[in-house]
């Protein structure tokens, strides 16, 4: 099973968002502002390379600085996961695609703490440009987790293997790059208006790990199986990987052929699926709740199909709903069997917030059988989750 890692933590990230956009909880005494710097502050202790001038953990040095240099590339950069000195790809750019989607729904809530938002995006990205600038090849993880693992210590003293993983034409991994693309898109959307060149430089990478993604079609987890797993097995296949990379793709570029193959391939690659999850592995909920904000704004009813699917996936949230996969704790908190339970008490809070915000623009309700949710009612059970989270944490 995977392991608490930096893509977890972002979660708690994320988890912060919903209480700094929703202020009228802060008479609970919990100062959020200082939980969203602490929250983004995170990312800076995990950041790998060369520090700039500007980092505010003093305490970080320089550190993997001949990351690639056996494969003859430069992959210096990007995240550590959890306290491991590994990069792993798969989870850094899940990591990077939602920091991206928080910015572009909850930037204007962040105050003070954008700019550092936007740097922590940034340093994502520019990590995987660099893991992408050969065509049809990612470089999907440094260093060898075993050896890490067994090995505790510091980033600037690591003498463990770095050894690079890659997937190509003849080692496919439609999984990663999906979500690489994925990352990218979003990234681009973030940096639009702040940095066009850097946008158009994003977008156009998306576009073409998207194409690799989707012409060579397999999971990283089959062409790598002995270098990522179990750490980051792709569980649940790479069939949503390629919708939410084209989901963020239309999102970022508007073009038809992403319109056209979410639509062609909406039963192919399962976006029908009752799947009661959303995280690093599975992604299904997510392309529900990105692609229906179009179709509540009246934008995209050629993909009312996934508004309805994102509704049902909703309508399983709501406490007394009768769904097995979602269950609540006697104090209210989102329980889901397996381990990391509180990745998804974030992640699908994040998506009760992003979707009440969606209909409550579009003056909709949620039905649900023979009852109707209300915008504010989805915002209330994400500020419980919240809340209850924070009493548990000592």
């Amino acid at each position: 099973m995977p392991h608490l890692s930096v893509l977890n933590i972002h979660h708690l990230f994320l988890l912060f968002l919903v209480l700094v956009s929703t202020p009228a909880i802060s008479a609970a005494g919990h100062d959020y502002g200082d939980a969203l710097r602490k929250s983004i502050l995170f990312f800076e202790g995990q950041r790998s390379g060369k520090l700039p001038r500007e980092q505010r953990l003093k305490w970080r040095r320089d550190s993997a600085m001949r990351d690639g240099a056996e494969d003859g590339v430069d992959l210096t950069g990007g995240y550590y996961d959890a306290g491991d000195n590994i990069k792993f790809g798969f989870p850094m750019a899940f990591t990077t695609t939602m920091l991206a989607w928080s910015v572009i729904d909850f930037g204007r809530n962040m105050g003070p703490e954008l700019g550092n938002a936007l740097d922590a995006v940034r340093w994502a990205t520019d990590y995987l440009l660099k893991a992408t600038a050969v065509p049809n090849t990612i470089y999907v993880q440094v260093g060898n987790a075993f050896s890490d693992h067994s090995c505790w210590e510091r980033p600037e003293d690591m003498d463990t293997s770095r050894t690079v993983y890659k997937v190509d034409t003849s080692h496919p991994g439609s999984d990663v790059a999906g979500e690489t693309a994925a990352a990218l898109a979003a990234a681009s959307i973030v940096f639009r208006s702040r940095d066009p060149a850097y946008s158009r430089l994003l977008l156009q990478r998306a576009v073409s790990v998207f194409d690799f993604a989707d012409k060579y079609r397999g999971a990283y987890s089959s062409s790598l199986r002995s270098a990522v797993c179990p750490f980051y097995c792709d569980f649940n296949g790479y069939q949503d990987e390629l919708l939410w990379g084209a989901a963020w793709l239309h999102k970022a570029s508007r073009r038809r052929k992403y319109r056209e193959y979410i639509k062609s391939n909406e039963v192919v690659l399962g976006a029908s699926d009752t799947i009661n999850e959303f995280g690093w592995d599975n992604k299904h909920a997510g392309i529900n709740v990105l692609i229906s904000k179009q179709v509540a704004m009246g934008k995209a009813d050629y993909l009312q199909s996934f508004k309805q699917y994102a509704d049902r996936f909703i309508c399983t949230l709501l406490p007394g709903a009768s769904h097995p996969q979602i269950q609540y704790s006697p104090g209210g908190l989102i329980f889901k069997t397996g381990g990391s339970n509180m990745q998804h008490v974030t992640s699908l809070s994040f998506l009760l917030l992003a979707y009440s915000n969606y209909i409550s623009h579009s003056n909709q309700l949620l039905p649900c059988g023979g009852i109707s949710a209300t915008p504010a009612q989805l915002k209330r059970i994400a500020k419980h989750q919240v809340i209850t989270f924070l009493e548990i944490i000592p």
